[in-house]
């Protein structure tokens, strides 16, 4: 890994992490176009570990609550961890080649992320018009008030964003308005649901990283880090703002695009690849 890759991939994910985008499906398409690949499991970690900083600091306030008046929360996380975490571990162990960075080595990675980047459009697009028929303010809720089921449903669409190209911040934002949560409280409450997804994620790969070894020079892994924290926090600040704007579905005008002419573009080379055989 050179400076140059280093540097883009640890702005991708900074950006892509929490802007409803999906970083796993631009790095799924730079892996097949760009030939841009995490590579390893230790720089994985720390730019996971950059984003994970980002969340701790931008939603301090938030997290203390968790020790004090919102305590109810934390079990609620746990169980909004759980779809996510027992599809995380069968994909790990059954199909491993769905899993993590294994899954952006090749074309069906890319055309996988072509097919779900226009649906995280089109989550994005679904949110003004749920907004307009949620017309009550004041029948909203905070997330401290969701209930059991709220949170399942939420967490099914975490489960949902392991597939490449389909954002986690997006569909579980999404989710959230879609039971009833205010705008900013989805927000707050699919990055706090982010914490132990971040730490599940970088639990697994710390794994193959003790049982294969490091490869990565501390320099490199040091700067990814810190470059994804800073670049992660700025997203943070500019989310809340598209937030309060009401202009999350600008990002579908982006995500679908891409998208389609990725899947253009894929389909081009299935079909020169057919006629050279």
């Amino acid at each position: 890994m050179d400076w140059f890759g280093l540097i883009l991939l640890a702005i991708v994910q900074g950006v892509a992490e929490f802007l409803p985008i999906s970083s796993s499906g631009h790095l799924a398409l730079g892996a097949h176009f760009l030939g841009l690949s995490e590579g390893q499991d230790e720089l994985s970690i720390v730019l996971h570990g950059g984003t994970l900083g980002s969340i701790l600091v931008f939603y301090h306030r938030r997290i203390l609550a968790l020790l004090s008046q919102d305590r109810r929360v934390i079990p609620m996380l746990i169980v909004g961890t759980i779809p996510a975490g027992v599809l995380g571990v069968f994909l790990k162990k059954m199909a491993p080649s769905m899993w993590g960075i294994d899954i952006m080595d090749g074309f069906p990675a890319a055309l996988t992320a072509s097919l779900m980047l226009p649906i995280t459009g089109l989550l994005m697009l679904s949110i003004p018009l749920l907004r307009a028929r949620q017309r009550d303010e004041e029948a909203l809720q905070e997330y401290q008030q969701l209930s059991y089921g709220q949170v399942f449903v939420i967490g099914c669409f975490q489960a949902f964003a392991l597939l490449p190209g389909i954002s986690r911040s997006g569909s579980t934002i999404f989710a959230g308005i879609l039971t009833g949560l205010r705008s900013q409280a989805a927000a707050t409450f699919s990055f706090l649901l982010a914490i132990p997804a971040i730490c599940g994620a970088m639990t697994l790969e710390l794994k193959d990283v003790i049982e294969n070894g490091s490869t990565t020079s501390p320099v490199l892994l040091v700067t990814g880090a810190f470059i994804s924290f800073v670049v992660g926090l700025v997203s943070l600040v500019l989310l809340s703002k598209f937030i309060n704007q009401g202009k999350l579905h600008w990002f579908a005008y982006w995500t679908i695009p891409l998208g389609l002419l990725a899947s253009i573009q894929l389909l081009a080379e299935f079909m020169r690849s057919q006629v050279e055989m």
